[in-house]
């Protein structure tokens, strides 16, 4: 079975984070969307909420599993018994940053990184984005999932 691990915080998820796991699912068996706890974060929904958007978004997806995890992301694909990280990639900053970070987990173990472009109806979307939106009292509807509007 071909596992993936894609990780992230997920706050809240979005169209784009939903079109790399839909994407996703054509390369790979099972999708371990892994929620990392930083306790030095501010989030502005909480785990459990997370957690309820992205089960709610795959609820007729057996292949997609929710979970969560704190520590490094190749321990918890170690756990897991996924070869594989599976990232989304929406811009060359995206690359840049997303490159270092696949290099050092090659470098500690043998995880290897898928990376996908959005699609270009996505690209634009970011969690960031949508949470200065929704602070803003703005339209976030558009830029989410359906599980996620209030």
């Amino acid at each position: 079975m071909k596992r993936a691990v894609f990780p992230g915080s997920f706050d809240p998820i979005t169209l784009g984070h939903v079109d790399i796991i839909d994407r996703g699912l054509e390369l790979f068996d099972e999708i371990i969307i892994a929620i990392g706890i930083n306790a030095d974060k501010k989030y502005m929904f909480t785990l459990e909420q997370r957690k309820e958007f992205i089960e709610k978004t795959f609820i007729n997806e057996p292949r997609v599993k929710v979970m969560t995890y704190s520590g490094l992301t190749i321990d918890f694909c170690k756990e897991q018994k996924a070869p594989f990280i599976l990232r989304g990639l929406r811009n060359p900053a995206d690359f840049e940053f997303e490159k270092a970070i696949a290099h050092t987990n090659s470098k500690l173990s043998t995880i290897e990184t898928i990376f996908l472009l959005t699609s270009p109806d996505t690209s634009y979307i970011s969690s960031s984005i949508v949470r200065d939106v929704i602070r803003n009292n703005g339209d976030y509807t558009i830029l989410v999932p359906d599980t996620v509007k209030s």
